[in-house]
């Protein structure tokens, strides 16, 4: 099972959209405090139609508190603009962790230091400085899906 941690996200329409890509998916998605919303707001719920109340959901007090349960591994990913790897670099495993940061500033820099080698970007031109949060996800989350060939256990 994949898994989508977004760490302190501030845009409810951004988390909105993964909660629809994670149930299209068959993903969890755990979402780390603080939050830049409420998972009750109208935003939210509108960017993830009707398919809010099929989500497997998660909310963590912190990162700390996340990690007593899911203790890093190899398993884990770090997404960030800051990264020096491709995505499409890393090997992930049909269980595996997908970390996002926030929308304005990302993972925190002593995350991305101590999971040097398990931290990815995406590739983009130089006059871009991010993409969409969602969309970022969604790259990301396809190319573990087609390393692990766990797409065909989907309708076509």
């Amino acid at each position: 099972m994949l898994h989508i941690v977004l760490v302190q996200p501030q845009i409810p329409q951004n988390t909105g959209n993964i909660g629809r890509l994670c149930v299209a998916t068959a993903c969890v998605l755990h979402l780390i405090k603080p939050l830049g919303f409420s998972t009750t707001q109208r935003e939210l719920k509108r960017a993830g139609l009707d398919y809010w109340q099929r989500l497997e959901v998660y909310e963590w007090e912190n990162l700390q508190d996340f990690w007593q349960l899911y203790s890093p591994n190899e398993n884990h990913f770090f997404l960030s603009t800051k990264a020096r790897k491709l995505y499409y670099e890393a090997r992930f495993q049909k269980e595996a962790f997908l970390y996002f940061g926030r929308e304005d500033r990302g993972l925190d820099t002593d995350i991305l230091e101590t999971f040097e080698c398990q931290s990815y970007r995406l590739p983009m031109s130089k006059s871009a400085r991010s993409i969409n949060l969602a969309t970022c996800v969604g790259a990301v989350l396809y190319e573990a899906l087609r390393q692990n060939a766990l797409y065909r256990d989907f309708e076509v």
